[in-house]
C-alpha cells in the first residue's frame, strides 16, 4: 500500500493553519485551505478504507489455520478472494489520488511545448501550425498566457518546429497528456487528386524549472548571434538577434529568434535549455529507479503514437485510453477538454 506519511504531515499543519484566529481576515486563503483539508482527507479515509478491508483478510485466514471452524473454510475462500479484488481496487484510487494531490499542490506552474513536423513534409508543416493554434485557443480557454519562444517557419506558412511557453494553474497537470506523436490523416490543401495523406508530428511538454532548481555553468555554454529567418519582413532579416546555444557537456542544441531583442532571445533559449536539462535529469532518475506503475497517462516517449487526428471520418482518436471523440473541427478550435478530463482520470499498468 502506498504511503502517506507525508500526507497525513500536510493534514496536521493544515489544521493548524485553519485553527489560527488571524485567517477569518483573509478569505481566499481560508477557501484554499478548506478545499485542501477536505482533498486530504479523502486519502486518509481511502487508506483507512484499505486498512479496514486487509484487517478482514486476516481474520479470515486465520479461520483458514483454524482446526475447528472448517465448515466456514468455503466462506472464507471467496471472501478472501472479494475483499483482495477491492482492496487492489482501492490501492490504484489512492495512488491516483497521491498522484493528483502532488500535482494540485505543484509548484510548477509554467510548461515549454515543442512541437516538431515528423513524416509529411510540407503537411506535416501544416499540422504543426494547427496543433500550435489547438493549444493556443486551449490556453486562451484556460486563462493561461503564451509565450513564443523559438520557431522555424516552412513555406506553405507552416513551421517545421515551434516551441512556446504556457504558464498557469494546473497547466503541467492537463498539458502533460499531450507529449508524443500525433497523427493527422487528412487531404492535404496541396493535394490535387484528392488523396488522404497520413502525417506525423510530435510533442514534448517539458515542465519550466523554477530558479535556482538546473544551475548551468556559463562556461559550459557556446553561444552563437545569427540573423533571424522566416516571416517578419526585412527587418526581421538585417540584424544579429537569433541565438544558438550548445550546452557542451550534454550536446543539447536550443535557438531563439522570435524576438527583436537580442538579450530577449537570450533569455528565451536558456528557458529552452533549462526545461531540456530538467528533463534529462528526470528520466535519468526514472532509470536509475527502475520500470514503476504508471498511475495516470503522461509519461508518453516522444516516439509513441498518442493520438490520431482523422479529418475524413470527423474523429480524433486517443489510443492511450482506446476512445475516439467527434467533432473534429471544435476540437481544433481548443475545444480539447473533454479529451484532458478522459485522460487525466484514467489508469493504466505498465
Amino acid at each position: 500500500m502506498p504511503d502517506i506519511t507525508e500526507i497525513k504531515k500536510e493534514y496536521n499543519e493544515v489544521l493548524q493553519q485553519l485553527a489560527d484566529p488571524e485567517l477569518i481576515s483573509d478569505r481566499d486563503k481560508s477557501d484554499n485551505l478548506m478545499k485542501r483539508k477536505n482533498y486530504l482527507e479523502k486519502i486518509i479515509n481511502k487508506e483507512k478504507e484499505i486498512k479496514d478491508l486487509e484487517s478482514k483478510i486476516e481474520e479470515n485466514k486465520t479461520i483458514l489455520k483454524s482446526q475447528e471452524e472448517k465448515e466456514l473454510f468455503s466462506l472464507a475462500e471467496t471472501e478472501i478472494i472479494q475483499l483482495e479484488e477491492r482492496r487492489e481496487i482501492l490501492e490504484e484510487e489512492l495512488r491516483k489520488f497521491l498522484s493528483e494531490s502532488q500535482e494540485k499542490n505543484c509548484t510548477v506552474k509554467a510548461v515549454i511545448i515543442e512541437i516538431r513536423a515528423g513524416a509529411g513534409g510540407e503537411e506535416a508543416s501544416l499540422f504543426v501550425a494547427d496543433l500550435f493554434k489547438m493549444y493556443s485557443k486551449y490556453a486562451n480557454l484556460q486563462n493561461w498566457e503564451e509565450k513564443l519562444l523559438d520557431s522555424r517557419p516552412s513555406s506553405l506558412n507552416g513551421f517545421k518546429e515551434i516551441v512556446f511557453e504556457i504558464s498557469g494553474n494546473e497547466v503541467l497537470s492537463k498539458m502533460k497528456t499531450e507529449a508524443g506523436v500525433h497523427r493527422v490523416q487528412r487531404i492535404p490543401a496541396t493535394e490535387k487528386s484528392g488523396r488522404i495523406h497520413t502525417s506525423t508530428v510530435s510533442v514534448a511538454v517539458l515542465p519550466k524549472p523554477q530558479k535556482g532548481k538546473i544551475t548551468i555553468n556559463p562556461g559550459e555554454l557556446k553561444i552563437d548571434t545569427y540573423k533571424s529567418s522566416g516571416p517578419g519582413g526585412q527587418y526581421v532579416n538585417k540584424r544579429m538577434t537569433a541565438i544558438r546555444i550548445i550546452h557542451l557537456p550534454t550536446g543539447l542544441v536550443v535557438t531563439s529568434q522570435t524576438e527583436r531583442s537580442l538579450q530577449q532571445n537570450r533569455e528565451n533559449a536558456l528557458s529552452i535549455l533549462e526545461a531540456k536539462l530538467l528533463e534529462r535529469k528526470e528520466m535519468e532518475a526514472t532509470v536509475k529507479m527502475g520500470q514503476e506503475r504508471r498511475l495516470q497517462i503522461g509519461k508518453a516517449q516522444r516516439a509513441e503514437k498518442i493520438r490520431t487526428y482523422n479529418f475524413p471520418q470527423n474523429r480524433v482518436t486517443d489510443h492511450r485510453i482506446k476512445k475516439s471523440f467527434h467533432n473534429i473541427e471544435e476540437i481544433m478550435e481548443g475545444k480539447l477538454e473533454p479529451i484532458i478530463r478522459a485522460l487525466s482520470s484514467a489508469v493504466i499498468k505498465e
